[in-house]
């Protein structure tokens, strides 16, 4: 059975256009929710126990407002309070010193007996400069990833020039992480999810891992093309995508099951790690397989017109 991938082209078109225009309305209206890796700042992650008679017990955490007003004293700003578990939460406030940091665990105690898991603190002089580094490292990747498809696909002169190749290549990856760059800015707004090191290195990884999947297609077009040039460029990429579409969606599915194992039993530190690639897995498999290739077919029709 023979899919036609190229069919509803401009669906797709329709579909991603809104996608990327509310991306970019919820970047101007919302912002991204910028956590202490770029902010500077302070997590801290505790949990809450109780002492009987013989040993430590866990129990259930105070709310959150008695955890706020037990800390307002300490002039922290804008306090984030992340529940996790049944007993324990995470923390993030502005930096602090050593002194501010045992009179706060002092004053929890108070309120029940606490175990302190991780205390990290970060200038905004260090985020200022792992903003940039982040920003420099995805623009060297796209470039980087453009010289090699331009240099591999070089013998390909019909019906696009390999470059062309690179170009939808660079488009495709950009709806990726614009895609699940949404899903986070929603969470941001409305779960206080916060953009960190974590969730960066996922979206690194997202254009790695889905860039695999579109130079598998490409490689493919490239073969049936340089081995038989029957029919038309839209028949020769929709075969291609035939031929590779089993290879396509069981490496993305062994590789899902991994990241949902992950995001339910991997903690809190690894679930929205686990949550981003899962996204970006699934939009960046859709796109290499519609999208990717009805650019590259309206490309090569438009050549020829």
């Amino acid at each position: 059975m023979n899919i036609n991938f190229i069919k509803y082209h401009k669906l797709n078109y329709l579909f991603f256009g809104i996608l990327v225009v509310a991306t970019i309305a919820c970047l101007i209206i919302f912002g991204l929710n910028l956590g202490i890796d770029f902010l500077g700042g302070t997590l801290w992650e505790i949990n809450f126990s109780v002492q009987d008679e013989f040993e430590l017990v866990e129990q259930v955490r105070p709310n959150n407002e008695i955890i706020q007003n037990a800390l307002n004293s300490f002039n922290l700003g804008e306090i984030v309070i992340q529940p996790t578990d049944n007993n324990g939460i995470i923390l993030r406030f502005k930096d602090v010193d050593e002194n501010t940091h045992q009179a706060m665990l002092t004053k929890l105690n108070e309120i029940s007996i606490v175990k302190e898991k991780r205390f990290e603190s970060i200038g905004p002089t260090i985020g200022k400069e792992l903003k940039e580094k982040t920003i420099a490292l995805i623009i060297i990747s796209l470039i980087v990833l453009l010289i090699y498809i331009a240099i591999s696909f070089r013998k390909l002169k019909w019906p696009i020039a390999s470059w062309q190749y690179g170009i939808v290549s660079i488009i495709t990856l950009a709806l990726d992480v614009l895609v699940t760059l949404l899903v986070l800015i929603l969470l941001g707004k409305f779960y206080n999810v916060q953009l960190n090191i974590a969730i960066v290195a996922a979206l690194l990884t997202i254009i790695g891992y889905t860039i695999n999947d579109k130079v598998i297609v490409f490689d493919r077009v490239r073969e049936n093309i340089l081995k038989e040039r029957m029919g038309s460029f839209s028949e020769t990429v929709n075969k291609s995508l035939n031929q590779i579409l089993g290879r396509s969606l069981s490496t993305g599915a062994c590789t899902l099951i991994i990241l949902f194992v992950l995001f339910f039993l991997g903690g809190e530190t690894l679930k929205y790690f686990s949550l981003t690639l899962i996204i970006g897995i699934i939009v960046g498999t859709y796109t290499s397989l519609f999208v990717a290739s009805s650019i590259l077919v309206s490309w090569g029709l438009r050549g020829k017109g």
